[in-house]
């Protein structure tokens, strides 16, 4: 199993932080390079995280870091947001917030019902091309909406909620394996399995790191990013990236 994953023209390591708890102290800064430290790949945030304060933080605790991590962040969430004059207002805020001249990974938070997709995906690509955005990503999403995203942008990352208890994204799991696109689960520890703890003692591991190991082995695309605020859960995150599961305890939690 690999440990990395290629996002644009990065090699990262196959976890990352999810970040919609953070808010803006000098201890949560502490908390981020910590984590940088402990090897995360990625940080995940959204201009909606607590009130903006998330992004900040991260901004913060960056700046000046000459080995950073990949900083993905999103907008357009609620309805509505995805129109242009909304979207660019939240991008020029998460550029400000993180401060950055061009950022990492940007994805549309949510397919908004009053604004076409294309015209929001159009937007973000405009930001790309001026050298504001490197790579592009999409949030619970579809295959159909993946593939119309792409004929205007190349799509890098897909960020769907997906874990062992909830399996709804299959299909889009393969569609990202097959395409070469990050697979980036939200919330990927929920989970309830008779098989985990089992497995778990056998590995000397704990049934989240299980888990983790289970979307690791799941396809080589996927980079999960568990949230967390303690950075004892955020080296035992990483280390997950060192369990092997065996063909048969992948099977038993299938």
């Amino acid at each position: 199993m690999s440990a990395t994953i290629r996002i644009g023209d990065r090699e990262v390591a196959r976890m990352g932080l999810g970040t919609n708890r953070l808010a803006d102290t000098p201890a949560n800064i502490g908390f981020i390079r910590a984590a940088v430290e402990a090897g995360i790949g990625m940080i995940d945030t959204a201009h909606s995280y607590t009130g903006g304060a998330s992004e900040r933080t991260i901004g913060a605790a960056l700046a000046g870091l000459r080995h950073r991590p990949v900083v993905a962040t999103k907008g357009g969430f609620g309805r509505g947001q995805g129109a242009r004059p909304v979207l660019a207002e939240q991008i020029e805020q998460s550029l400000s917030a993180l401060r950055v001249d061009r950022i990492d990974l940007y994805y549309l938070h949510r397919v908004d019902p009053d604004t076409p997709l294309e015209k929001s995906v159009e937007l973000i690509e405009e930001y790309r091309a001026a050298g504001k955005i490197d790579c592009v990503g999409l949030s619970q999403v579809g295959v159909a909406e993946i593939e119309r995203a792409q004929r205007i942008v190349p799509i890098s990352a897909v960020q769907n909620h997906f874990n062992l208890a909830e399996r709804g994204w299959d299909e889009v799991v393969d569609y990202c394996a097959g395409q070469g696109i990050a697979f980036v689960p939200f919330f990927p520890l929920r989970a309830e399995h008779r098989a985990l703890a089992d497995i778990a003692r056998r590995h000397g591991a704990s049934p989240s790191q299980i888990t983790l190991a289970w979307l690791l082995r799941r396809s080589a695309q996927v980079l999960p990013i568990p949230g967390t605020l303690s950075i004892e859960h955020v080296r035992e995150n990483v280390a997950a990236l060192d369990i092997e599961l065996s063909d048969d305890e992948y099977a038993a939690l299938a």
